[in-house]
């Protein structure tokens, strides 16, 4: 065997070595996926690991116990909402398109990402107890707040938007609009029938949920304009 063979093979079993961030990232996917199916009892992290091609005794290690890694999970479960709300640079549109924007962002996010609304529900079941231990998911969840009192601000400012209008109280107006209808998909399906949660359905849902927030914001006479403006 020549000398560059040998140190070639000698470096191999580096290469194979897994990134540990990236070990940390896909341990969370994973068990965002068990913890959402099912609950904090319910998730086994010896699923978790053989998922991941880890071990316990590695998972331990970087989250310290079940209920740790629980925790890290859910804060990610709201970092990756609150990271695609401050993608969509709202400052950078007018206030009506900068609401809509972000209406349909919220609806269509939580459509396709069924294990946050999952996560938050198992965490309410829990009486918001792990999230009072984190240092950051309330840090986290100030900037959607922020975000929309400068929409609100611009928009009364310019005369568009009504004044009164409660930033928080409007944040949890689409919060529970977007969350209702990934919560109760299965029990409103079944008595209802599937016709709002087909593609079709789901968008004239997305854009009625953004309709009706822009005319509970706008001043009486913006509502027909802004509605003329959308044909």
């Amino acid at each position: 065997m020549t000398k560059t063979a040998t140190a070639s093979s000698a470096s191999e079993p580096r290469k194979a070595k897994r990134d540990p961030e990236g070990v940390r990232r896909d341990i969370l996917s994973v068990a965002m996926d068990e913890f959402s199916q099912n609950g904090l009892s319910g998730a086994r992290i010896d699923e978790i690991a053989a998922r991941t091609r880890t071990s316990k005794r590695m998972i331990y290690y970087y989250y310290g116990d079940k209920e740790g890694l629980y925790q890290q999970v859910l804060e990610e479960a709201y970092a990756r909402v609150r990271g695609g709300e401050s993608d969509l640079e709202l400052d950078d549109l007018d206030p009506v398109a900068a609401l809509d924007k972000l209406c349909r962002f919220t609806f269509d996010h939580h459509r396709r990402n069924p294990a946050f609304i999952r996560m938050v529900m198992i965490e309410n079941v829990h009486h918001g107890r792990h999230m009072q231990l984190s240092e950051t998911i309330r840090e986290l969840n100030r900037p959607a707040i922020k975000a929309l009192e400068s929409v609100l601000s611009r928009g009364q400012t310019q005369g568009i938007f009504r004044n009164g209008v409660n930033a928080l109280e409007l944040h949890w107006q689409i919060s529970a609009l977007s969350f209702f209808n990934v919560s109760n998909v299965a029990t409103f399906s079944f008595i209802f029938g599937d016709s709002l949660f087909t593609e079709n359905g789901q968008e004239a849902l997305s854009r009625h949920v953004a309709d009706m927030v822009l005319r509970y914001v706008l001043r009486a006479d913006h509502i027909s304009a802004n509605e003329k403006g959308g044909e």
